[in-house]
């Protein structure tokens, strides 16, 4: 039913720009993407794939794996009871193969967009055009944490995509999927970008995933969506398969992320990482209120670390930064991806607002790591089944800091609910610095709205709302 109210609204549209002027192509004058009628004066996309496709190819990779030997071979007693005598051999490594697709990028280079995990541990890969010439591939670079791998051929008379500005996808834009996998030709699918900035496939990456509904099938990763103007947007990924086949859940990498990513590879044959140095957190309406900020969209920082590139900039705990490099931030996972695509030692300018004031700080990224008491008091209202008490400067267990410690959280308490753990040091509350309990609670007092609590949670500072 899906398929079928999609074709349906794919052809109303089609036919609403067909009363405005009788030409083949026909072209909209509200978007800059042809639409072409068949003999038959029907819509079909055959002449934009004509000139797409040849683009997209088939990437085989060969790989050895060896089989291990069933640890009781090296039993001494498993040896002696089957009078084992020699050890057997180390058998002989079995070769495998896996597939997907690429999409040409620069003719006149070979360059060769596909995926990380496509080519990952390949002992040789071959790289097969739609017109069935093969040829074995360079892996020029590649990197785990955007999924982009770049390959290189020696060929001439190849057919590259255009890349399309990915930052002007909007949600309703009209894609294809196009990929070539297990070396049967190209495979054609077409739908929207069901989504924008989509995040949390994996949790190391750097991720903000076109997401379509054109189906996106095995073999097909490494493949090009494409806009109905034929620019290349992104770099099919991953599908979510519940029952184990498609149900139109796709992802694809932009290609200015991809684009970013190849400029290192080329260059560096890896991606050289710059890192800001803060923890973060997204900002929500209830953390606005708490706090004084108006509602909007950005990232928190909960924390700056000693000697980098946040604290050389100025930037300080419960700043909110809301653009990098004059791009707006949407959240956590924005920030960290845009942050991640920058080049070590680069400058950049960031946004952020403190005590209601923008301000713009300038800084160059550095070089980063790649990506527990006597009796408490209890209740406090809102955090009620914790135990509290005081932390002295100079604890053993806790450092020099000062707050108040959650030395235990009842099960099912309100605070459990709200998310304290034992070993917690309450820091501050809406942004008041708290030293002792005594101070909590009278903090805590004079807390009508929302309430966001600063915690020191082992190395790391977060905010934490409590309802």
């Amino acid at each position: 039913m899906a398929v079928l109210v999609s074709r349906l609204g794919h052809i109303m549209v089609v036919l609403c720009i067909l009363t405005m002027g009788p030409a083949v192509p026909v072209a909209s004058q509200t978007v800059d993407q042809p639409l072409y009628l068949n003999d038959d004066g029907l819509p079909t996309l055959a002449p934009l794939l004509a000139e797409v496709t040849p683009a997209v190819v088939n990437i085989s990779v060969e790989s050895r794996q060896t089989a291990e030997l069933n640890p009781l071979f090296n039993d001494p007693f498993f040896r002696q009871f089957f009078d084992m005598q020699p050890i057997p051999q180390q058998p002989e490594p079995r070769r495998e193969m896996s597939a997907g697709s690429g999409v040409i990028f620069d003719a006149d280079e070979g360059y060769v967009l596909t995926n990380h995990h496509v080519v990952e541990n390949g002992d040789r890969i071959i790289v097969t055009l739609k017109d069935r010439r093969q040829f074995d591939a360079q892996l020029i670079g590649s990197d785990p944490g955007t999924d982009i791998a770049l390959l290189r051929i020696e060929a001439g008379d190849l057919t590259a995509l255009d890349l399309g500005d990915s930052d002007r996808l909007q949600v309703g834009d009209y894609v294809l999927a196009i990929g070539n996998p297990f070396g049967l030709g190209q495979t054609v699918t077409s739908g929207i970008v069901s989504a924008l900035g989509r995040s949390g496939l994996n949790i190391e990456g750097y991720e903000d995933f076109i997401q379509t509904d054109a189906s996106i099938n095995p073999g097909n990763s490494g493949g090009a969506l494409v806009t109905l103007d034929g620019r290349l947007v992104g770099i099919n990924t991953a599908i979510i398969a519940p029952s184990g086949g498609n149900v139109g859940i796709g992802f694809a990498v932009p290609a200015n992320m991809a684009d970013a990513v190849v400029d290192q590879l080329i260059e560096f044959g890896e991606v050289q990482r710059g890192q800001l140095g803060v923890m973060i957190q997204d900002f929500t309406p209830d953390l606005a209120e708490a706090l004084g900020l108006e509602a909007g969209v950005g990232a928190v920082i909960t924390q700056v670390e000693p000697d980098s590139a946040a604290q050389a900039a100025g930037l300080q705990p419960g700043d909110l930064i809301v653009s990098v490099d004059g791009r707006s931030i949407t959240g956590s996972a924005d920030l960290r991806s845009q942050i991640g695509l920058k080049r070590l030692g680069r400058d950049i300018e960031i946004d952020i607002i403190r005590d209601g004031q923008t301000l713009t700080l300038t800084t160059a990224l550095r070089k980063g790591a790649q990506l527990g008491a006597r009796a408490g008091e209890r209740g406090l209202g809102r955090l009620s089944g914790a135990e509290l008490r005081d932390l002295q400067p100079g604890d053993p267990l806790y450092g020099d800091v000062s707050g108040v410690v959650i030395a235990q959280v009842d099960a099912d308490s309100p605070a459990a609910r709200s998310g304290l753990e034992a070993g917690d040091i309450i820091l501050a509350a809406n942004r008041v610095p708290v030293a002792s309990v005594a101070e909590l609670r009278q903090q805590l007092a004079s807390i009508d709205g929302a309430l966001a609590l600063t915690i020191q949670r082992g190395s790391a500072r977060i905010f934490l709302l409590v309802r």
